[in-house]
């Protein structure tokens, strides 16, 4: 069981590896320019940030959702943006269903789904909120690990990365050991079937920070174990390792809290709507 846990671990964190790094490298070259340019670039992308975080958080893997949190925590995209990528990001999901002959219905009311719902409680938020997330420069990632102050971007951002990769291999490995010890037969019950209550259950286990959640959720609705809404609350709630790097890399803890609530009550909330109107 350590062991099958171990691989699967090792593969699901290795493929973060080149999200990881891009993110860095970004966040290390936006230091080295002007300010106020970068501010003229990023005020005129921030409007658009929910759509564009939604079409990029849909693609297969939650590697964009690892590269936003670590935008978010550098201070480079807002709030809206993040929830959009989370929202719409589908990790796993999409590549189960395309094993899967006569999926691709599914596949496009999934996709096509997740981006509304991304774009749309991304700008929703934005207008309720109406309040900028305090000002975070891009050193402050660096004051704690003495890359601050260094020459050039390769070095510091490897630096991130590898230390980032580490905690993010650990953790799912941890994660996966714990799935595989309570086992998918009692998690499945435990979801209940055809009853009300389903997509705010099914909400809570997209929150694992891991793929492991979405490959479950994704099989379990087309063994017909859920609803297609309580499998769009799930997969809208899973995040995938973003979640788990944001708690790594963003400051004060309490509004990553604030982040994972809003993340569950939009998608509990989807599923509910959509179970009834479905």
């Amino acid at each position: 069981m350590i062991l099958h846990a171990l691989e699967h671990a090792f593969l699901d964190t290795i493929r973060m590896v080149p999200f990881l790094l891009a993110a860095f490298l970004a966040l290390e070259a936006l230091e080295h320019y002007s300010n106020n340019y970068m501010n003229r670039i990023l005020g005129k992308v921030g409007k658009a940030g929910p759509v564009v975080g939604a079409l990029f958080g849909c693609v297969p893997q939650c590697g964009f959702s690892v590269a936003a949190a670590n935008l978010y925590s550098g201070g480079v995209i807002t709030l809206v943006t993040l929830l959009a990528v989370f929202l719409s990001t589908s990790d796993e999901a999409v590549l189960i269903l395309l094993g899967n002959p006569g999926s691709g219905g599914v596949i496009a009311q999934l996709l096509i789904g997740k981006v509304l719902i991304g774009i749309l409680f991304g700008y929703l938020t934005d207008l309720i909120l109406r309040k900028k997330k305090e000002e975070k420069h891009i050193e402050d990632l660096c004051r704690s690990c003495g890359c601050s102050g260094h020459g050039g971007i390769l070095k510091p951002a490897l630096r991130h990365t590898l230390r980032l990769t580490v905690y993010i291999l650990v953790f799912t490995l941890v994660l996966n050991l714990l799935l595989e010890w309570i086992g998918t037969d009692t998690l499945t019950a435990a979801l209940g079937r055809d009853t009300w209550f389903q997509p705010l259950l099914t909400a809570l286990l997209g929150l694992i920070p891991n793929c492991a959640s979405s490959i479950l959720i994704t099989e379990l609705y087309l063994a017909g174990g859920l609803s297609f809404a309580s499998a769009m609350a799930g997969l809208c709630a899973g995040a995938g390792v973003g979640l788990a790097v944001l708690f790594k890399t963003n400051h004060p803890v309490k509004e990553n809290v604030a982040i994972l609530a809003l993340l569950y009550v939009i998608s509990a909330a989807v599923g509910v709507i959509l179970e009834i109107f479905l």
